[in-house]
């Protein structure tokens, strides 16, 4: 998760449709993976290695962000957790890259320094921001390169020498809202370019219809290469 959003969510974030909804998309796609230990590249706060701590048997996470002021060691549902400004070398059998790639200049680079990081056999399960169409002032306050279809971040994947196991698009219930707003801006002269983030706490009410609507896509998410607001891929070290 981005520290910038931290600020803005707080202590809501566990709770804000959008995160709660990454969060099972991510667990879903490594059912049946059996994660032991988790490389979290680009952590944050560290949301979705506390998620996977907490919801799986996976038995220790390492978060690496070069934002950190200091590095420090944590526990979370009984399993430790590390911060880390850098690591050279991992054991892990997951590595995380949850919209990370989408920040860098040399997003294959980056992908590829990590592969050479860990063991062959490792999985990395990779989320990005989808469409560049879609490109909004949220993109530019979070200080993202580009937005990706699904062929382009797969392709981006095989490129840093990992296979691709699965791949999808998320967020596909709630495209049409998201797709219709920032059009409406676009037409109503907003710029797209002014820095302004879309991320906010919502009413109850509406974080729980779209926490409904998320939860109704998830069971399907596996098949939809079609659209949404963010794209999914899992893959593996040779």
């Amino acid at each position: 998760m981005d520290l910038k959003e931290i600020d803005i969510l707080a202590d809501g974030i566990s709770a804000h449709w959008y995160y709660r909804a990454k969060a099972e998309a991510m667990r879903r796609l490594l059912e049946g993976e059996g994660v032991r230990s988790v490389l979290d590249v680009g952590a944050g706060s560290g949301f979705f290695s506390r998620h996977l701590l907490a919801t799986t048997d996976a038995g220790a996470a390492c978060c690496v962000d070069p934002s950190y002021e200091a590095d420090r060691d944590e526990i979370e549902s009984g399993k430790p957790l590390r911060f880390r400004r850098s690591v050279e070398t991992a054991d892990a059998d997951l590595v995380l890259m949850m919209d990370v790639l989408e920040h860098v200049d040399d997003d294959v680079g980056l992908a590829t320094e990590y592969v050479a990081r860990v063991k062959p056999g490792a999985r990395f399960l990779v989320s990005v921001p989808a469409f560049q169409f879609l490109w909004s002032g949220h993109d530019v306050f979070l200080e993202h390169r580009r937005r990706y279809t699904l062929p382009q971040i797969e392709q981006t994947v095989v490129r840093a020498g990992l296979e691709i196991v699965a791949g999808n698009y998320y967020f596909g219930g709630v495209f049409p809202l998201a797709a219709g707003i920032r059009l409406a801006q676009n037409l109503r002269g907003q710029a797209a370019g002014e820095a302004r983030s879309q991320l906010k706490r919502h009413h109850p009410i509406v974080n729980t219809a779209l926490s409904a609507v998320c939860a109704l896509e998830a069971p399907l998410q596996r098949w939809n290469r079609a659209f949404g607001l963010s794209a999914f891929v899992l893959a593996r070290k040779p």
